[in-house]
């Protein structure tokens, strides 16, 4: 944990990762756990199994923290975020694994319309279009 950063060393996929915190939430990191090692101490997960006993919620085996991971990723696409930084966010090693969060995206298919090739394509000289059909009659 440095420079509004949270390093990740033992991953599932064995990569280490860094990754870019809110500054305003780093110095909460920071002055809550150790510069190195663990950010939260090994009861946290503890205390999460705990929270969620008393609720109702129901998780698979084995995913209690990681939906965590998930609600971040949904909340990051809905929020406007693009999936190749969410790829390197999770550390994902193909685009495919995190394309399951597309979907959130109320806007996703939209850019290819801002983004795509016809935007800014003078037409008032192509046949078929309004300008283009004024041109041919004059």
């Amino acid at each position: 944990m440095r420079n509004n950063t949270v390093t990740y060393v033992d991953t599932k996929n064995g990569r280490k990762r860094t990754v870019p915190v809110d500054s305003e939430f780093y110095l909460k990191l920071k002055a809550h756990g150790p510069r190195i090692g663990r950010i939260f101490p090994t009861d946290a997960y503890r205390a999460f199994t705990l929270a969620l006993n008393r609720t109702t919620i129901v998780l698979p085996k084995g995913q209690r923290t990681h939906v965590l991971r998930h609600t971040f990723a949904s909340h990051f696409i809905m929020n406007g975020g693009d999936l190749l930084t969410l790829q390197r966010i999770l550390g994902h090693q193909t685009i495919q694994m995190t394309m399951r969060y597309a979907h959130l995206s109320p806007e996703h298919l939209l850019e290819a319309v801002k983004f795509g090739p016809r935007r800014g394509v003078d037409t008032t000289l192509t046949p078929g279009t309004n300008e283009g059909d004024e041109a041919g009659k004059k």
